[in-house]
């Protein structure tokens, strides 16, 4: 099993675990998953996502929850937005440069030949 699936098999644990109403733990998430448990906290990624979602799954239908939620949201969105127009820009760079090299190439050539 590939880091990414395990990744995978981890989220689709914790959401199930979720949407079933139960708590995420660790013990849950092993059985779910048929990782370790040991893996599962040794892991810095896998054990990143299981705080993540038991946090969220906490705080889910809490004001504060979905008002921190909003607000990791708008902060996500920001700096998508941030990067989309950074690549616009280098887009639009790129593009005004390849005009220019094909009008050079375009050009009639002056003088003797």
């Amino acid at each position: 099993m590939t880091p990414e699936q395990r990744r995978q098999d981890v989220e689709d644990a914790c959401a199930t675990t979720i949407l079933e109403g139960r708590n995420v733990t660790f013990d849950d998430i092993a059985a779910r998953t048929g990782l370790g448990r040991a893996t599962l906290y040794r892991n810095s990624d896998l054990r990143r996502i299981i705080e993540e979602h038991r946090a969220r799954g906490k705080e889910a239908h809490t004001l504060s929850g979905l008002t921190n939620e909003i607000a990791h949201l708008r902060i996500a969105l920001d700096a998508l937005a941030t990067t989309v127009r950074r690549h616009e820009e280098e887009i639009r760079r790129l593009r005004k440069s390849k005009s220019e090299r094909t009008d050079l190439l375009r050009r009639p050539k002056l003088g003797p030949d």
